[in-house]
């Protein structure tokens, strides 16, 4: 798999070939397909780095191909929205989109997402304020593993996206205090929030129902309203 190799799913051809051109001048190798079914099958062929993917597609829609990627493949997957659609968004992260971007886009938006995205699914970046961050991170009975990016949870592996990733990361890392959802969109999402963004509640929320909601009777993940969110501590369960 090259790294830079790029596939976009879209129906719209001369967006395909503009994508193609202005991502090429950028570093990016892109394979376009018009169509859900075929693009499904290159998505799963290995070869491609991220899949810019849209959701307006004919006979498979974007959503379907999402979630047949997402049965067999942990492929980073940018979704591409009608704009003010906020439940395609929501609908998309929710099923295992890493990102979204609302058309029409302005091309360098999107240049900054991909990187984003691919940042995230490779090996995580040192964060400041952790000495030894290749260590691994135990709260409780989650564990979880920056070099491998492996999560366990009771000894049990827990599949989770990378933008899950990276906030469950930031959290047990600050485990016991609230995190900013600015900063939260930040280390996960590589991202400034925009107004009425909800790309981090949507993202906390699926994390949530992965390692469950609570620890005993403690609530493991806290949204403090207005705020942020927090990894609660459970006395006598951290290692």
């Amino acid at each position: 798999m090259e790294e830079n190799r790029i596939l976009v799913i879209d129906d719209d051809m001369e967006l395909c070939e503009l994508l193609g051109e202005y991502l090429g001048q950028e570093g990016f190798v892109v394979e376009s397909v018009n169509e859900g079914a075929a693009g499904l099958a290159r998505a799963l062929s290995g070869a491609h780095a991220l899949v810019v993917l849209d959701v307006m597609l004919p006979k498979m829609n974007g959503f379907e191909v999402l979630g047949k990627i997402r049965e067999r493949s942990k492929i980073p997957v940018l979704m591409l929205t009608a704009r003010g659609n906020d439940v395609d968004r929501i609908v998309g992260l929710e099923m295992g989109a890493d990102d979204y971007l609302p058309k029409p886009f302005n091309p360098r938006e999107l240049v900054a997402r991909i990187r984003a995205v691919k940042r995230r699914a490779g090996s995580a970046p040192d964060t400041p304020g952790s000495p030894d961050h290749a260590e691994c991170v135990r709260v409780g009975d989650v564990a979880l593993s920056p070099e491998t990016r492996v999560v366990r949870r009771a000894g049990e592996v827990v599949e989770l996206t990378s933008v899950e990733f990276s906030l469950l990361e930031a959290l047990l890392l600050s485990a016991g205090k609230v995190v900013p959802r600015e900063e939260l969109a930040r280390m996960a999402l590589g991202r400034k929030l925009s107004s009425y963004d909800r790309s981090v509640d949507v993202h906390m929320s699926s994390l949530r129902r992965k390692l469950g909601h609570r620890v005993g009777p403690t609530e493991r993940i806290k949204n403090v309203r207005g705020v942020g969110y927090m990894y609660v501590r459970t006395s006598g369960r951290d290692d």
